[in-house]
């Protein structure tokens, strides 16, 4: 008997790398990748925290995209690294409004 394919989140899924993607939303272009990494990897991990970093430092905000059980979608933003949950699959960065603060 052959096991059904795994959909994507799901904890069974076969994945061999779990990565984290940091995209800028541009306007006219939609999402640009600007870093993508694995969170359980020192190395990568490291690179993503200095990428979150100076893009905030450069003035952007970061939100992470969530989908609750009944399918709504929603972000939540995000200040810190550590505020992104574990198994985020992406982080998008976008400019402040004019004049905000």
């Amino acid at each position: 008997m052959q096991k059904p394919k795994a959909e994507p989140g799901d904890p069974d899924r076969f994945d061999i790398i779990t990565l984290v993607r940091f995209l800028r939303m541009k306007p006219g272009h939609g999402e640009v990748l600007i870093a993508e990494g694995d969170v359980e990897l020192a190395e990568d991990e490291l690179m993503l925290i200095e990428e979150f970093r100076r893009q905030l430092d450069s003035g952007s905000w970061a939100a992470v995209p969530t989908t609750s059980e009944q399918g709504r979608r929603n972000s939540i933003m995000v200040r810190s690294f550590d505020d992104i949950p574990r198994d985020a699959e992406r982080v998008i960065f976008f400019p402040r409004a004019a004049g905000g603060r």
